[in-house]
């Protein structure tokens, strides 16, 4: 075997979820691609829901037969994913953040600074580390340790007490949750356009790449290439062997700015805009494929499985949306009870996405 066919089994490995029809990070996978596998139907329905209090912001994330959603309410829940019935809440502050999972440990931040560890079993806490800045990225793992970033700017990697190993600092808050490949994670600060490439044993900066511009979201890492959207409304990738920008998409017309995560897959980067468009962008070469008109802005970041996108838009009548991967065709259109303020989660056979109005849904075959 080549060692570049090599590096892509590895890569290849790294992406795939804990477990046969998990989800348990953000974007489904370490290296932070949004897209993964799961046996949906061709028409989803709603097939239950699940009330909190507040808006959900991130993303719901499945490990277990259990789905883990985080909302405004202070409260983080756990809910049976086939009968939408709760099994635990705890109460931990505002939180904008998807929680992560790592075997019987749910993690997750708040916005006033404090990243919990909870037991998966009932929710109880087994530890807690505060940070100074609002956390609203979601954590990864580096062999048993857990990295998240937070507004005071820095990238922590903790050990599996709680205990600080190292902190990273950059130069602005950090929103991003932190793709991880073999011994490299990344860190960017919103402010300053600059992808950290890190050491995830030490913490020390190996290289960094210029983006051109300031970004919010979580960039995806696909092969030696990594993919970034960006507030200034682009999306960005670049090389991570040569560590420089390689290409630069932004729309033709009214250009707006990117705050969701892009989705890689099939060769596509997939991305929403507050232009209320979903690109899908080749990404060998930057050129647009398609594009998909929604009826609201795109802040929630799309999730591709199979062969469809799946994404909601702010839209006041809650449009969820199924697209065609390689044409954009609309295969589907839902409308929630609000608008779509969450990204999307994948469980075996359904997905699960949280709206304004603090509604769960699970979309799936009745």
């Amino acid at each position: 075997m080549s060692r570049l066919l090599a590096a892509l089994f590895v890569l290849s490995c790294a992406a795939a979820p804990a477990a046969p029809g998990d989800w348990p990070l953000f974007r489904g996978d370490p290296l932070m691609t949004g897209a993964g596998a799961a046996d949906l139907p061709d028409q989803l329905d709603e097939r239950w829901t699940f009330k909190t209090g507040n808006a959900i912001e991130g993303a719901p994330v499945v490990a277990g037969g259990v789905v883990y959603v985080a909302s405004l309410d202070k409260h983080l829940y756990a809910v049976d994913l086939k009968t939408g019935k709760p099994k635990w809440k705890a109460k931990l502050g505002a939180m904008k953040a998807s929680p992560s999972v790592r075997g019987d440990r749910v993690y997750v931040g708040t916005l006033d600074g404090v990243f919990h560890c909870l037991k998966a079993a009932d929710g109880s806490s087994a530890w807690k580390f505060e940070a100074d800045g609002e956390i609203q990225a979601a954590a990864n793992f580096h062999g048993d340790k857990v990295l998240f970033g937070s507004h005071d700017s820095h990238l922590y990697c903790l050990d599996p007490g709680g205990k600080k190993v190292w902190a990273t600092k950059v130069d602005g808050p950090i929103n991003a949750a932190a793709a991880v490949v073999g011994d490299k994670t990344f860190a960017t600060g919103c402010s300053d356009g600059i992808l950290h490439v890190i050491d995830a044993r030490t913490g020390k900066e190996l290289g960094s790449v210029d983006l051109g511009g300031e970004t919010v979201a979580t960039a995806a890492v696909a092969g030696d290439r990594v993919y970034a959207a960006m507030v200034s409304n682009q999306v960005v990738a670049a090389d991570l062997k040569k560590m420089e920008k390689v290409w630069a998409f932004e729309a033709p017309k009214r250009q707006q700015p990117f705050h969701a995560s892009a989705a890689v897959a099939a060769g596509l980067v997939v991305a929403g805009s507050k232009d209320k468009k979903v690109y899908a962008i080749d990404a060998a070469t930057g050129k647009e494929v398609w594009n998909f008109t929604t009826g609201g802005q795109v802040d929630a970041s799309p999730v591709v499985v199979g062969n469809r996108v799946y994404v909601g838009c702010l839209s006041d009548d809650g449009e969820f949306y199924v697209l065609d991967l390689k044409t954009g065709k609309e295969l589907q259109k839902l409308e929630l009870d609000s608008a779509v303020t969450g990204s999307v989660g994948v469980g075996p056979d359904c997905v699960l996405v949280g709206t304004d109005k603090g509604t769960l849904y699970c979309l799936g075959k009745k």
